[in-house]
């Protein structure tokens, strides 16, 4: 019978579709039309943003998107049918699409090629899920043989450019996953499925194929560059809310300090150093052992009183946030609920073992398992426990572990758990979205006053507007570990989500024996802080040996000094940091900036994996390489280190063409478009700052709010035309979003030498007033590097315009 329903409306589809003079349907958003029993829809939701929907005639289903929460829009079209050819233009763009193959291609307003679906290049093959009638769905394309591809998340392989490979799309640990991908002509693509995914490139075909979906739903972007294709991922699928001033500072953790007294002890040791710190960050096993796993209450008896432990830190002027996990050990309070509603998953999961040991006692399972994150009641009762558990007692953020989640020892079997929204399998990439998404949502109708702030492991397309900072997982201290995290992390802000960061140092540190009292440690240790001071957020973090900067010596020894150098350089930079973040929240931009976004006419920058841009002014280069702690390398551990210092070494750096450079640390002037040299000694990272570039410098503080800005030396980067836009607000609420903040304009006109400062627009509680600017005129003389600066002028400012002649 039911084969009989279903030949019948395939009947009625091609009769219909026959009817229509046109041959397809116009619709509100696009049109439809039917080919070779695959129903096509195209729906717009911009001039600029495409939906591309396919499905097998007669089959029902609905397909709400998680990712997506833009609905599709009127857009005036002009459709045109040529030949075989029907052309949807909507001014920005064009898409064809073919009546004979139902292939689709995608053109700009003039009529360029910019991606084309391959003929005959969409496959549905029947399966199974949960005994439901599904597919497996496959679509082709066909790119450019040059084309540049960047995306599909964090992958970690060394590598900028996405082309010529074949990656499963399944997140782990380690391994951030999103189908998306945008090219260097300036377009993107979002294959909107959660199922596992076989991404593959070659010079024959790009193509997606996913496990399970009812449809196949694809969305196509025409940015025109890679921060407006960013900019309509965001318009899709959500913007960014701004994180409080503090989250910006140095954060110190480790796995994991055992006590209160401990953790509150890290934060007074710095204040007595005199060395700046904004958070610590508390991990697992406060809540006991792990039948209590994530019990999100203070049951191990060296945390006794956990409000005295986050007002004491408070007290320091310091902030904390905590670790919690996406399951529940089997004695906890939300484990029962849950269990009783059915709304836990049934696979094994961190940790394997009830006891704390390595390896892990098969015999003595822990019973942890992992909630239905898709389920709104389950994310309520997870909320409800973690409100009144922890956020109750004033914790100022969380540490969401594991929110991919663990899923150990895999079995096909574990992905068939029902969930909320269906088979695990057809869910299983957007874990992360809606845990994370459940935890924000549910604060922020807690308590507007307190800006969300979720440092979390794990991401998938659009958890950028639920307030979370990804870091890169528990990887292994190396050296060509740390080369892989600036491309993974580049890649992964290049889908539109912009926090990310790694644990500075490395998780695990394996390959160096003895840990912090191996001096290659020491080294590998400092290169990767230098990288983390230009990373949106400054993290250190890891097992294994500590890595408090007391832990590296005293004042006088190279490690302690230039750890001490770069987390001041991190507070000096904290103005252009926020302002940059008020950026990407007001104007989609990105914080590390991959160099196709500011140098996609260089094709020389566009397949470099260990350079990037800080923001649209600051170029990095980390020094990814041993140089000055020589060791043996056996069975992959660097052991017998002997520092040699006697040589200053250097560090190959490409300066991308058609701007000059400075040199941050020299103010010494080059010409874009050359490799250059530069000596690397262990305290200096690359750094390059463009020409034209203004750069407010912030004061010296041991916290992010310990004084007021009312005396900022402004750096100015001379040989091209400038401006930023200084960005300020309360620091912590919600108050922006109604306009509660101030901005002040700041030109540079490097013809006329003259340097403008805007009326300010806005204001806030607590605003300067009065303030005083010292303009700083950059050159090999002055204006560079940690010193301290002689200004050109020093002005009073009231909030009125003012231009000077400098």
């Amino acid at each position: 019978m039911k084969k009989i329903l279903y030949l019948i409306s395939v009947f009625l589809a091609f009769w219909m579709a026959g009817c229509s003079p046109h041959g397809y349907e116009k619709t509100q958003y696009g049109l439809k039309i039917t080919v070779d029993s695959t129903d096509i829809e195209i729906q717009f939701f911009s001039p600029k943003i495409a939906r591309i929907l396919k499905s097998k005639t007669g089959f029902s289903y609905e397909k709400k998107s998680l990712t997506v929460i833009k609905e599709a829009k009127m857009v005036p079209l002009e459709i045109k049918k040529i030949g075989d050819l029907l052309t949807l233009s909507t001014g920005e763009m064009n898409v064809l699409v073919n009546k004979t193959t139902g292939a689709v291609r995608f053109e700009d307003a003039t009529g360029n090629l910019l991606l084309a679906e391959k003929a005959n290049g969409s496959t549905f093959t029947s399966t199974l899920d949960l005994n439901a009638a599904t597919f497996e769905v496959k679509q082709e394309f066909q790119l450019e043989t040059d084309e540049v591809i960047y995306g599909l998340g964090q992958l970690q392989e060394r590598r900028m450019s996405q082309r010529n490979q074949t990656v499963r799309l399944i997140q782990d640990n380690k391994k951030t996953v999103i189908p998306f991908i945008q090219s260097n002509k300036g377009y993107g693509l979002f294959w909107d499925n959660y199922s596992p995914t076989i991404f593959v490139d070659s010079e024959v075909v790009t193509s997606f194929d996913s496990e399970v979906g009812d449809c196949m739903d694809y969305y196509f972007m025409l940015g025109g560059n890679a921060d407006g294709v960013i900019a309509c991922m965001r318009e899709l699928t959500g913007q960014v809310p701004m994180f409080p001033y503090w989250a910006y500072g140095f954060w110190q953790s480790k796995e994991r300090y055992k006590s209160q007294d401990e953790t509150v002890g890290v934060v007074k040791k710095y204040r007595e150093l005199g060395i700046p710190l904004d958070g610590i960050i508390q991990d697992w096993q406060y809540w006991g052992d792990n039948f209590h796993w994530n019990a999100m209450e203070f049951l191990n008896p060296e945390f006794s009183d956990a409000k005295k432990m986050i007002d004491e830190v408070h007290d320091l002027n310091a902030h904390i946030i905590i670790s919690c996990w996406a399951s529940f050990g089997p004695l906890t309070k939300q484990y029962k609920i849950l269990e009783g509603k059915g709304m836990l998953m049934d696979f094994k999961t961190w940790p394997p073992s009830s006891e704390d040991v390595w390896p892990p006692d098969p015999e003595k399972p822990s019973g942890v398992k992992v909630y239905d994150a898709y389920h709104p009641e389950a994310r309520d009762i997870y909320w409800d426990h973690l409100n009144n558990g922890i956020f109750s007692l004033g914790m100022d953020g969380w540490w969401l572990d594991s929110s991919e989640p663990d899923h150990l020892d895999i079995k096909d079997e574990d992905y068939n758990n029902k969930t909320y929204l269906g088979s695990f399998r057809r869910v299983r990439n957007a874990f992360p979205l809606e845990h994370v998404g459940g935890v924000f949502t549910h604060q922020k109708e807690t308590a507007a006053d307190k800006r969300v702030f979720i440092l979390t492991r794990s991401a998938f397309a659009g958890q950028q507007r639920y307030g979370a900072n990804s870091w890169s997982g528990d990887v292994v201290t190396d050296w060509d570990v740390l080369r892989k995290q600036i491309s993974a992390g580049l890649n992964f802000s290049l889908c539109g989500i912009p926090y990310w960061n790694s644990d500075i140092g490395g998780f695990f540190v394996w390959n160096f024996p003895g840990g912090v009292k191996n001096k290659a440690f020491h080294e590998i240790y400092v290169r990767w802080l230098q990288f983390g001071t230009f990373c949106p957020m400054m993290r250190s973090h890891g097992t294994d040996t500590p890595r408090e900067i007391y832990q590296f010596g005293k004042t006088g020894d190279w490690t302690y000094d230039a750890i001490d150098k770069y987390i001041n350089l991190r507070y000096r930079l904290l103005p252009y940091i926020y302002s940059t973040s008020w950026d990407v929240t007001t104007n989609s931009s990105s914080m590390m900036r991959a160099l196709v976004m500011d140098f996609a006419g260089d094709k020389r920058a566009l397949d470099i994996d260990n350079q990037f841009m800080f923001g649209k002014s600051i170029l990095v280069c980390p020094v990814t390489e041993p140089m000055y702690v020589k060791t043996k390398k056996e069975d992959n551990k660097y052991v017998d280190p002997v520092e040699d210092f006697s040589e200053v070494k250097s560090t190959s750096v490409y300066l991308p063409a058609n701007t000059q450079w400075f040199d941050f640390w020299t103010g010494k002037q080059y010409t874009g478009g050359e490799i250059i040299e530069r000596e690397t000694p262990i305290d200096i990272m690359p750094l390059f700052v463009k020409a034209g570039a203004i750069v407010p410098w912030g004061p010296d503080v041991q916290y992010a709010s310990e004084k007021e800005a009312d005396d900022m030396e402004i750096r100015i980067y001379p040989g091209a035309n400038g401006e930023f836009r200084l960005y300020e607000d309360e620091g912590d609420n919600y108050n922006y979003e109604e306009g509660v903040y101030s901005t002040i304009s700041f030109k540079w006109d490097d013809q006329q030498k003259t340097f403008s400062i805007s009326d300010r627009q806005g204001e806030f509680p607590g605003i300067l007033s009065e303030r005083r600017f010292r303009l700083v005129l950059v050159d090999e003389k002055n204006g560079t590097g940690m010193t301290e600066s002689q200004p050109v002028k020093t002005i009073t400012y009231t909030g009125e315009r003012i231009t000077e002649q400098l």
